[in-house]
C-alpha cells in the first residue's frame, strides 16, 4: 500500500480504499464501487484529497436526496464517512472528515409483518425445498444469506443444531451461531437431505449454487397464496413477534435474532438450553389454514433445546 498521505488524487484515496474493501461480500464492494462512481460524475476525482470541502460533498448529497431519497443519500454518505475515516487511519488523511455532514430526513414506512395465518397459507403453496426454506426462515428467523448460504457441513442432524453463519459483525469479520432445530424442522432438513446433493442446503436447481438472491420470490408466493406481499426479513420479524407474544424475555429474543455484536458458542448454548420443552409447549396444536379438504394442522415450534 502506498503511503498517500495528503498530496495525492481523490481517485487514488478511492481505489486504495475499494482494494482494502475486497475482504467484504460481493454485495458490499458493489455499492461501494457505485458510490465513488456516482460520486465522481459530480466531485472531480483528479481533486487532491486536501480540496474536498464538506459543502462539496453535501451538493453531491442533495443530489441523490432530490433524485432518489433521503435513505439513498444517508447512505451514500455512510460509505463516504467510512472510506474517509479509513484513510485517516491508512493513508494519512486529514483527520478532520469532509464527508460528515448532515444527515438528509427520510420517511420510513413501518415494515409490514404477516400474521401467522398468512404465513401458512403461503407456506401451503410450496413443496419441495422451498417449503423446507420457509420452515428455516421462520425456525431459526435467519437473515437471507444465512438460509440461502446454509452448507450441510453447518446442520448437525445428529445433535439437532444449525450454525448460520453472519458477516453483520464490526469490521465485516465472519462468525457463526448455534441455534437448535425444532421438531419440525428437524423432519423436513433430515428428509431434504435424503434428495439433495452437494454441499449447499438449498442448491438453485438449475446451477447447483446457492441462490444468490430469489428477488421475487415471496411476492409470486404471495400471489398465489392470495395474501398481502411480505419479504424474507418480515418472517424474521414475525419469528420475534411470536416468541414476544408468548413472553418470552427480550434476552432470550435478542439471543435468537443474534443481535449481540459478539458471541460465542458456549453463551449461546446456555441461553438457549431447556427452551425446546417450554416453546413446543407454547407453539404445539396451533391450527393453520389447509388447503381445501385438507385437514392437516402444523404445529409451530420455534426454539427448541441445543
Amino acid at each position: 500500500m502506498i503511503n498517500m498521505g495528503c498530496s495525492v488524487s481523490l481517485a487514488s484515496w478511492a481505489k486504495e480504499y475499494l482494494d482494502y474493501c475486497q475482504k467484504y461480500s460481493a454485495k458490499v464492494i458493489d455499492e461501494k464501487i457505485s458510490v465513488f462512481r456516482r460520486f465522481f460524475q459530480h466531485v472531480d476525482p483528479t481533486m487532491l484529497v486536501t480540496e474536498l470541502k464538506p459543502k462539496m460533498v453535501l451538493d453531491y448529497l442533495q443530489i441523490q436526496n432530490n433524485l432518489r431519497s433521503g435513505n439513498a443519500a444517508n447512505k451514500e454518505r455512510k460509505n463516504l464517512v467510512a472510506a474517509w475515516s479509513w484513510g485517516v487511519r491508512y493513508l494519512e488523511l486529514p483527520e478532520k472528515n469532509p464527508c460528515r455532514v448532515d444527515r438528509f430526513p427520510v420517511q420510513k414506512k413501518p415494515r409490514y409483518i404477516p400474521s401467522q395465518e398468512d404465513f401458512w397459507k403461503v407456506y401451503e403453496v410450496t413443496e419441495g425445498q422451498d417449503r423446507v426454506m420457509l420452515l428455516a426462515f421462520l425456525h431459526l428467523a435467519g437473515r437471507k444469506n444465512e438460509i440461502l448460504k446454509l452448507r450441510w457441513e453447518d446442520v448437525d442432524l445428529e445433535n439437532r443444531r444449525v450454525s448460520l453463519w453472519t458477516s453483520k459483525r464490526a469490521g465485516g469479520d465472519k462468525e457463526y451461531d448455534l441455534l437448535p432445530m425444532t421438531d419440525d424442522l428437524f423432519e423436513a432438513l433430515f428428509k431434504h437431505r435424503q434428495v439433495t446433493e452437494g454441499a449447499w442446503v438449498f442448491p438453485n436447481p438449475i446451477t447447483g449454487m446457492p441462490f444468490v438472491s430469489r428477488q421475487h420470490w415471496m411476492k409470486e408466493l404471495c400471489g398465489l397464496a392470495g395474501v398481502k406481499k411480505f419479504d424474507r426479513h418480515s418472517i424474521r420479524h414475525l419469528s420475534a413477534s411470536i416468541l414476544d407474544s408468548a413472553g418470552f424475555e427480550l434476552t432470550v429474543i435478542q439471543a435468537i435474532l443474534r443481535h449481540k455484536s459478539a458471541t460465542t458458542t458456549a453463551k449461546y448454548l446456555h441461553q438457549l438450553r431447556g427452551l425446546r420443552v417450554a416453546l413446543n409447549d407454547v407453539f404445539s396444536q396451533k391450527e393453520m389454514p389447509t388447503r381445501a379438504g385438507n385437514s392437516d394442522r402444523h404445529s409451530l415450534r420455534l426454539v427448541q433445546n441445543g
